[in-house]
């Protein structure tokens, strides 16, 4: 469903990182084109 596709993950320090977001989206078949790690308070 997402192959091909380009993705932007969107992480959060205290949840989920972007890394880990960006290794599922590989793994559907899309390219992460930008990882980003923010702290939300």
């Amino acid at each position: 469903m997402l192959k091909g596709k380009k993705v932007i993950c969107i992480g959060e320090r205290d949840g989920i990182p972007a890394p880990a977001i960006a290794e599922c989206m590989r793994t559907a078949g899309a390219e992460p084109v930008l990882t980003l790690t923010q702290c939300f308070v």
